[in-house]
């Protein structure tokens, strides 16, 4: 067991993909350590960034058609007239021939102050600076979805102060369930009564001198108020001298199907044209006065999906920032150092020469180094010589 082992230990050692060198084979250098630092805080700022953008989410639109047909269409409304209610009136009137009036409905009638406070004034600057942005850069929109900014008529701040005097506006507030076909949601002169051949209001009564659409729009919007979409009318407001004025919004509107981090809903949004004109029989302008919503629905399907990124793909990009940017810059210091070293040893070539060596300057000690040992050489006279020479 105790051989078995060992020989796994040992094919495993040979399977080893970071040998290690041992510290007397490195060398180390000044400007190997100059290029550590640089390296070191690159790849800092480079993981920092990538963790940030990990971090981070995109926003993906996708189209397709829309199939559902047979729902319902949710309006909600929050606008103030400068006219108090007994004056006006607001009802629906579709393709269907149905006719929806406040009265009988959710929408809800308040006779309110049509100047605002200052905190109100403020809310409604930041929503008319929103909307002029979103006109210019689109991708305010995404930022708008991550945050879950909320531009519900219920986010507007209360009144801080109480006007002295009688209310001079109306304010039609609430939601109201439509048919998804097109139709005309509209505010004028006098109650909607009940009429056997078509839509009437009963207007006999007010004197065109007290006419006055002059309105503010703090919310207009269809289906469920999903955070992140500020609706193109909100915040408008529209200030007019002229009693008999027509003010039309044509409107397109847009299912939406939105799955982010804040809110998961199935909602609408809208595209708008807006006119008016001043009502002069006389002059051959016909129509009422009043305030008239004309909606149509659009065949399109808009998916707005919050994605992230994967796991996976953030360590594999960590992964080879680390790896790309030591492997780099070892490379490009070690080309450094060779070109550095080919143009030295080629500006000094030839200027080395060895020194002469001067034996008075060596000291004694070293020259008796030098000196190889004298061998004493003995001759060896034979015998028979040595008879003859004592003779």
């Amino acid at each position: 067991m105790l051989r078995r082992r060992k020989q796994t230990l040992k094919v495993v050692k040979e399977l080893d993909a970071f040998p290690k060198v041992p510290e007397n084979y490195q060398e180390k250098s000044s400007s190997g350590g100059t290029v550590s630092i640089l390296t070191f805080s690159l790849i800092a700022i480079l993981v920092i960034s990538e963790i940030r953008y990990f971090l981070d989410t995109t926003m993906k639109y996708e189209y397709e058609v829309d199939t559902n047909l047979t729902g319902r269409l949710k309006l909600n409304v929050d606008i103030t007239v400068a006219m108090r209610c007994e004056y006006i009136g607001a009802d629906v009137l579709d393709l269907t021939g149905e006719t929806i009036s406040a009265s009988f409905s959710s929408l809800k009638e308040q006779n309110v102050f049509f100047e605002l406070s200052k905190r109100q004034k403020a809310w409604q600057g930041k929503l008319q600076a929103i909307r002029q942005a979103l006109s210019t850069e689109h991708a305010i929109q995404d930022l708008l979805f991550k945050v879950g900014f909320d531009s519900s008529a219920t986010s507007m701040p209360e009144r801080e102060d109480k006007p002295e005097g009688k209310a001079d506006a109306c304010r039609i507030h609430g939601s109201v369930d439509l048919h998804k076909v097109a139709g005309n949601f509209h505010i004028t002169i006098g109650k909607s009564i009940p009429h056997p051949r078509g839509h009437a209001h009963l207007s006999a009564f007010i004197n065109f001198n007290q006419y006055n659409f002059s309105h503010r729009i703090d919310h207009f919007s269809f289906g469920i108020p999903t955070p992140g979409i500020v609706n193109p009318l909100d915040g408008d407001q529209k200030i007019t001298k002229e009693s008999m004025r027509m003010y039309q919004y044509f409107i397109q509107i847009v299912p939406t199907q939105v799955n982010t981090r804040v809110a998961k809903a199935d909602t609408h949004q809208y595209a708008v044209t807006e006119k008016d004109r001043v009502i002069n029989h006389l002059e051959g302008s016909h129509g009422v006065a009043g305030i008239f919503f004309k909606y149509d629905l659009s065949s399109l399907l808009i998916k707005v999906t919050e994605e992230y990124q994967p796991i996976w793909q953030f360590l594999v990009r960590l992964c080879g920032i680390v790896g790309g940017v030591f492997a780099t810059s070892g490379m490009l210091h070690s080309l450094i150092g060779a070109l550095y070293d080919l143009i030295c040893c080629r500006y000094q070539l030839g200027k080395y020469k060895p020194k002469q060596i001067d034996s008075t300057s060596v000291p004694v000690h070293k020259l008796d180094q030098g000196i190889q040992p004298v061998t004493p050489q003995v001759n060896f006279v034979p015998q028979s010589d040595q008879q003859t020479i004592q003779q």
